[in-house]
């Protein structure tokens, strides 16, 4: 079924609310000033547009004399409703044919298909919630996991957007100021004491980072974390991954090499999900099969944010294991030093000759006996919460943390301009640039259309 993209706010829209595909039941939402007319003109029951809102009547959708099906209809009246316009919810049989002969029906008598997202834009159109809270209701819907659905219900409650017009409005005041100079410069007076004004400049500054600093961990939450098991041949990694997984997923051999492509999985912990991927066992290939596997380790090691390297405490030498880390090594992951099979150890692994200042943990384990398994997780954890556990709001939209960021240079370049005395209308542009990246995030600045039809692209059709 065709849509048009966002043709008109004025248009009534419809659409399947529930996935396709057969089932019990299925809801279709119309939203619009002319929903309860278009409704009545296939719906036989009561008058849709005499019903008090909030209600459900029982009845019939009928076209041409022939009963389509028997049905439940919602009725919203705006403006208490999601979109605060005038909605319908119709609540039919599963029945692919059903569904689509009840559209092309509502569509026949005045509405049209919604694009993708255009009901929540349009709540977010009539004021029902600010830009962050709208986007939080697309991540509701993705939430796969108790910690990205609490991050998403916070989000969508107000968490970041509080903070945010906390930010805002004091920094307004000391604008407003500012301007109010501008108007006065042949006087030159000075309204906005700037050692407050730095005071202030000083206290966002160190929100705005908080803030920023909270992304790395909102985005595991929500995107989970990529997580690399790496390793020469026989170390152990797919043994790794079947104790992490408490059960036999991969293929464990003694036969070097066994590992050719990557095996991806998830586990939860605390909430929060790990994609674990056993990867080929890194070293010089026997043949070209085995080489596209190593390759693709590293592939994976490029993109993950956290890689497990493994290795067999009982065969590799302190030298060996620094020669790969130093491999293994990538700028944008943490590095976890997982050292195998102790249960053929005699002596403990000697791990102050491990430099520990390129590593994020060390820890022995026997992934055969399943040793020390739990710690691991709980390192894993705690690497991903390290010092945001207590943080009140997380961001975890990249959009706010890019915002975040250019709202911190613009204040930057505010405290240089007090701090070299430069004059009130630049130190007031840069302010106004701060305002400017602070409000985007929340929508109280103007939102560019394009930046709209790109967030609410994200959500389906039905929302």
């Amino acid at each position: 079924m065709n849509y048009t993209l966002y043709t008109s706010n004025d248009d009534t829209i419809v659409a399947p609310a529930t996935a396709p595909g057969m089932a019990a039941i299925a809801v279709i939402r119309m939203s619009g000033k002319d929903a309860f007319a278009i409704a009545n003109q296939i719906f036989k029951g009561k008058n849709l547009e005499n019903v008090q809102s909030h209600t459900i009547h029982f009845g019939t959708i009928e076209y041409d004399g022939k009963i389509i099906d028997e049905v439940l209809v919602s009725v919203f009246k705006a403006p208490k409703s999601f979109t605060k316009e005038n909605v319908v919810e119709i609540s039919c049989h599963g029945s692919d044919y059903i569904v689509k002969k009840i559209l092309s029906l509502l569509i026949l008598h005045g509405a049209r298909m919604a694009a993708p997202g255009e009901f929540t834009r349009r709540a977010f159109l009539n004021g029902r919630f600010d830009l962050a809270q709208a986007e939080a209701v697309a991540d509701l819907i993705a939430c796969d996991s108790e910690s990205s659905h609490d991050l998403a219900i916070k989000q969508m409650r107000g968490g970041i957007s509080t903070e945010i017009y906390n930010l805002r409005e004091e920094l307004i005041q000391f604008t407003a100021l500012m301007e109010l100079e501008l108007d006065f410069t042949e006087e030159d007076v000075e309204f906005a004491n700037r050692n407050e004004l730095m005071a202030l400049v000083e206290k966002i500054l160190a929100l705005t980072r908080r803030l920023a600093s909270t992304f790395e961990y909102g985005n595991a939450i929500k995107n989970g974390v990529n997580t690399v098991i790496a390793g020469r041949p026989n170390a152990g990694k797919s043994t790794l991954l079947n104790a992490l997984l408490n059960e036999d997923r991969a293929i464990v051999s003694d036969i070097p090499g066994t590992t050719r492509d990557t095996i991806e999985e998830t586990i939860y912990i605390e909430g929060i999900a790990f994609r674990l991927i056993d990867t080929a066992g890194i070293r010089e290939a026997a043949d070209q099969i085995e080489a596209i596997g190593v390759q693709k380790t590293m592939e994976k090691i490029r993109t993950a944010s956290i890689v497990l390297y493994v290795f067999d405490a009982a065969k590799l030498s302190v030298d060996e294991v620094r020669s790969d880390i130093q491999q293994l090594r990538h700028p944008s992951a943490g590095l976890i030093v997982v050292a195998n099979k102790s249960d053929l150890l005699n002596t403990n692994i000697n791990y102050p000759l491990i430099d520990n200042d390129i590593t994020d943990g060390i820890i022995t384990i026997s992934a055969l006996n399943r040793s020390n398994i739990d710690e691991l997780k709980k390192i894993l954890f705690t690497f991903v919460t390290k010092d945001v556990q207590t943080a009140n709001t997380v961001v975890s939209n990249l959009r706010h943390y890019e915002a975040l960021r250019a709202a911190e240079h613009a204040l930057l370049a505010v405290k240089e301009g007090i701090a070299a005395h430069r004059t009130t209308e630049l130190i007031a542009e840069d302010l106004r640039e701060a305002l400017r990246h602070l409000g985007s995030i929340t929508s109280q600045v103007s939102v560019d259309q394009d930046v709209l039809g790109a967030i609410f692209s994200r959500f389906c059709i039905g929302k």
